[in-house]
């Protein structure tokens, strides 16, 4: 028995009301979408706060926590950096299209202008048909980055150098004030094994490669550039 043969049909032209109860529809589940994927981004930078925020307590509030508390949390932060960087991607598709139904679908009805972009719905198609990533993951990575995770990997930072350069927050000395000279700092900040000035400098190196990251990377920000409002 031969199998079937599906035929190719024509695709059937929509009355206006029609069209616009698709559009409808569809841009209603798109803005779920996008929505959906915009949670997911909120509740990895909440899990991240939450961490800089308890190690900052772990680490601070008592002489006996190592300095290595802090360091790990660095590690917890850049690991839920690139776990968002990858959400980021998804939420950057959805947005895309969304953004297609606003700029060039609702902004033509309420104040139309002549022949703007009128291929949207071939590009909006395509993108159905073959669903396809818009940013990299290390330009996703970048941009969520310099919007929020810069400034966590700086606290961090600054209360690691804080709990190296004030004894009282060390276990085993009892002075008080700061360290008097930049090579105490760096002998406290021995981690087991590892010398204070090597732990120093893969500290440097990290934070060298996390600057380059955020603004070195050739950035396409377009509506995410300053000054403008996005979704």
């Amino acid at each position: 028995m031969k199998p079937a043969v599906v035929e190719d049909l024509p695709a059937r032209a929509l009355s206006s009301s029609e069209f616009a109860t698709t559009m409808s529809h569809f841009h209603r589940a798109e803005i779920g979408r996008m929505a959906g994927w915009r949670d997911r981004l909120d509740r990895t930078t909440n899990w991240a706060i939450t961490v800089v925020a308890a190690m900052l307590s772990v680490s601070l509030s008592t002489p006996n926590a190592h300095h290595g508390v802090l360091l790990f949390a660095m590690l917890l932060i850049l690991l839920l950096l690139w776990i968002e960087a990858r959400r980021y991607r998804f939420f950057d598709v959805y947005r895309f299209r969304v953004r297609q139904f606003e700029r060039h679908y609702f902004a033509q009805i309420v104040a139309p202008q002549p022949n703007f972009a009128s291929d949207w719905q071939l590009i909006l198609g395509e993108s159905l048909r073959a669903p396809q990533f818009l940013i990299s993951h290390r330009a996703a990575f970048a941009r969520r980055l310099r919007r929020n995770y810069i400034y966590m990997f700086l606290i961090l930072f600054l209360a690691w150098v804080v709990k190296l350069s004030t004894p009282s927050l060390q276990a085993g000395t009892a002075d008080t004030g700061f360290v008097q000279s930049l090579r105490g700092a760096i002998s406290a900040a021995a981690l087991g094994p590892l010398p204070g000035w090597l732990v120093v400098g893969m500290v440097a190196f990290f934070f060298a490669g996390l600057f380059g990251v955020a603004f070195l990377t050739q950035a396409h920000d377009g509506e995410f550039a300053y000054g403008d409002a996005h979704v």
